[in-house]
């Protein structure tokens, strides 16, 4: 038998506690996630101008490196800011888009990426391969460590 007269419990908050935290959390990754596509876009741009660049007539393959390495930042980052694994696809879905896009002919017959360039060619290859790695790499990282408290 206890001395001590019961209480009763406390009421619960209309709000759970830390949920402005959980919001702007919310809001960041949210903002993480469209800075990656707006990036792969940039990026995607920025490598088929680089794909036509010639020195004395003839064709370097400077946008290949391009594509490989901002492919792995933008793939990086998006699992970074926005923390789930399956955040690569953020920015690799408009870099595919867009170069399926440079690849068709317009009515007018415009073509980004004609098939006798060889440096889009390999940047295409050499950019879905980086997607791909990124993204495998991904699926097979362990599990993040749980920190309760």
């Amino acid at each position: 038998m206890s001395v001590v007269p019961p209480q009763a419990p406390a009421p619960s908050p209309p709000w759970r506690p830390g949920w402005p935290w959980r919001l702007l959390d919310l809001a960041l990754r949210v903002a993480g996630g469209v800075v990656a596509v707006v990036g792969a876009v940039a990026t995607g741009l920025l490598e088929l101008i680089l794909s036509t660049v010639r020195v004395s007539g003839t064709l370097v393959g400077v946008s290949v490196p391009v594509a490989v390495l901002a492919n792995v930042a933008l793939s990086w980052f998006a699992h970074a800011a926005v923390g789930r694994r399956w955040a690569v696809v953020l920015p690799a879905t408009p870099w595919f888009v867009l170069m399926g896009a440079a690849a068709i002919r317009t009515s007018e017959g415009d073509l980004l990426l004609a098939g006798d360039n060889w440096v889009g060619l390999a940047m295409i290859v050499a950019g879905a391969m980086t997607f791909a790695v990124m993204g495998f790499r991904q699926v097979l990282a362990p599990p993040p460590a749980r920190r309760d408290g």
